[in-house]
């Protein structure tokens, strides 16, 4: 699980930016105390995993930096990733812990990455005292609900292309840089299998895709680079299939 990276320094949740938009927010100052004091802080880098498929849960992760992926086993011996990709202020292992099952997919570190870890005793101990921290995991377990079901209509009703402009929209939103001009660069955190994979397409179609937002100059990709000349045409991509 990456246990052997040395803690990351001046992580506090009493000060974490994250801390108002998490399910921690809940939290009186004595349980964030225990919280504090309970987690530890590591630095994990690109490739790294923090707990394998059918890993049994020994608690919860908080992304305060970075990227992380769930992979899924293939048929073919493979794996794929999944759709919602966890950044900074993300949780995992919530849904395993409280259902007390094991991991159902494995969380790979995409970009180098601090992770903090609260094992599950420390967890339901918080629960057990503080009803309202409960509410806040099933809030955000049906943020998540609400999401793969958005998923499913992008993979059942928008076109490729559509939908490789989606997936570029919320990695610019997150990791882009825009200009006044409106030009955006974007370093995808993704392999080109991956991208397909997230987008429900083989390889070979997301290619061809990709060639055709090039012919018509919405997106121009270079290895891992995408220059984007015109964000407002890549949203008008989506527009056109009457989703945003």
């Amino acid at each position: 699980m990456g246990r052997d990276k040395p803690a990351a320094p001046g992580i506090n949740c009493f000060t974490c930016q994250h801390r108002n938009r998490s399910e921690w927010c809940v939290l009186s100052a004595q349980e964030m105390e225990q919280l504090n004091a309970n987690k530890t802080c590591r630095a994990h880098a690109k490739g790294e995993v923090l707990f394998h498929e059918d890993d049994p849960c020994l608690g919860i992760y908080c992304v305060e930096d970075g990227l992380i992926g769930i992979r899924k086993s293939a048929a073919d011996g493979g794996s794929v990733l999944l759709g919602r990709l966890a950044g900074p202020g993300s949780t995992l292992g919530y849904r395993p812990l409280l259902a007390g099952e094991t991991h159902h997919g494995t969380a790979e570190v995409l970009k180098d990455s601090t992770v903090c870890f609260i094992d599950r005793e420390t967890v339901w101990d918080l629960l057990s005292h503080n009803p309202a921290l409960g509410m806040e995991f099933l809030r955000i377990a049906s943020r998540a609900l609400g999401e793969a079901e958005d998923e499913i209509f992008q993979l059942t009703n928008l076109s490729l292309r559509t939908r490789i402009a989606h997936l570029l929209v919320v990695m610019i939103r997150r990791f882009g840089t825009q200009s006044d001009d409106g030009r955006v660069v974007l370093e995808l955190p993704l392999s080109r299998p991956d991208l397909a994979a997230m987008v429900g397409a083989r390889p070979e179609s997301v290619s061809r895709a990709i060639r055709e937002m090039t012919a018509d100059g919405v997106a121009y990709f270079s290895g891992r680079t995408v220059n984007i000349p015109d964000f407002e045409s890549l949203l008008r991509e989506i527009h056109h299939e009457g989703h945003i």
